[in-house]
């Protein structure tokens, strides 16, 4: 779905960094140098961004209109 604005484990506030991340990874960069140079150094907070999957778009063919 969304990505989170918290994140689940630590609640640190990660939200603002997901475009940029995305953009980036985009681009070709190495995941875990985006994360490092984002200063997310705790393993939970980088979870959050590698196991994020975009559903949204499979999930709103479903909905009533």
């Amino acid at each position: 779905m969304y990505f989170p604005v918290r994140c689940f484990t630590c609640g640190a506030v990660i939200g603002q960094f997901y475009a940029q991340y995305e953009k980036r990874v985009k681009g070709g960069e190495n995941p875990a140098e985006v994360l490092s140079d984002l200063e997310l150094d705790r393993y939970c907070c980088r979870r959050m961004f590698l196991s994020h999957v975009e559903v949204m778009d499979k999930v709103v063919k479903y909905g009533k209109l």
